[in-house]
């Protein structure tokens, strides 16, 4: 199926300028989030990710220790508890001493049909997939502020530009956070505070695998341009772009990694 090679993890771009750089990362226990989490370690940074699941975040941990620079942090959080976002939030600044990068990565792709959806489900949805990214934010821009430079990259979604099937909590929210992060640009600008969203493809992970068939997957391959299946490394390629002094002039825009999916 795939026609493009990986690469070696040995060959891929080093950033100076991530290192020691104080990162969190939401959902990063598991899929993406976990590549997001891998990549930065590598590049030396000081990486605290959040998650609900316990027993992946803590093997993750375990796998990406020995021999880091910075071994990475987890803290259990539910975002959906805003409180406990404001408490988690404020107890990693102090355990690190500023975040210089918040990835706002964490979301939930529950397919749900329009016949189904309750106001409380609404409700929570949301709370899953866009409150918690503009609260995360708000609370590292004091500190970005203070300190005249800052990172903040938001996860969007291929989904609602393709309009994919039994999604459209999951689409309405993963738009809106592409307006978030223009309007956040625009405000957070003069401070020196770069925001974007990074919008990948469909990626392979066990939790995507759930829900397509091998023959769904070809479906999916058949219709990019790049006949390779995307995975979590090539994802965290974009991000430790844009989080690095490379990027310093891009803000408020959409960066893709979809293989070129139509």
């Amino acid at each position: 199926m795939s026609a493009q090679p990986t690469i070696d993890a040995a060959m891929r771009a080093s950033y100076p300028s991530l290192r020691n750089k104080r990162v969190v990362v939401t959902g990063g226990g598991s899929g993406i989030g976990a590549g997001l989490v891998e990549g930065f370690v590598a590049q030396g940074a000081q990486v605290v990710f959040v998650d609900r699941e316990r027993d992946a975040s803590q093997a993750l941990v375990a796998h990406l220790s020995p021999g880091a620079a910075h071994p990475p942090l987890f803290r259990p959080l539910d975002l959906t508890d805003l409180d406990a976002v404001a408490v988690t939030m404020r107890a990693i600044e102090d355990e690190l001493g500023g975040v210089d990068v918040l990835v706002n990565n964490a979301g939930n792709d529950d397919r749900h049909t329009v016949e189904a959806v309750t106001p409380a489900y609404w409700d929570e949805r949301i709370a899953v997939n866009l409150r918690h990214l503009f609260f995360c934010a708000q609370s590292v821009v004091p500190g970005m502020k203070a300190r005249g430079t800052g990172v903040i990259l938001n996860f969007g979604s291929i989904s609602w530009h393709l309009g994919l099937e039994d999604l459209v909590i999951y689409q309405t929210a993963k738009a809106a956070i592409e307006g978030m992060t223009r309007a956040l640009a625009r405000d957070l600008g003069p401070a020196g505070i770069r925001v974007n969203t990074v919008v990948p493809g469909n990626v392979q992970t066990p939790r995507q695998e759930l829900w397509y068939t091998p023959e769904g997957e070809a479906e999916i391959v058949g219709a990019q341009c790049l006949k390779a299946r995307v995975q979590p490394a090539d994802i965290a390629a974009m991000v430790l772009f844009l989080a690095s002094d490379d990027a310093r002039l891009c803000t408020g825009h959409n960066y893709w990694v979809d293989a070129g999916w139509r």
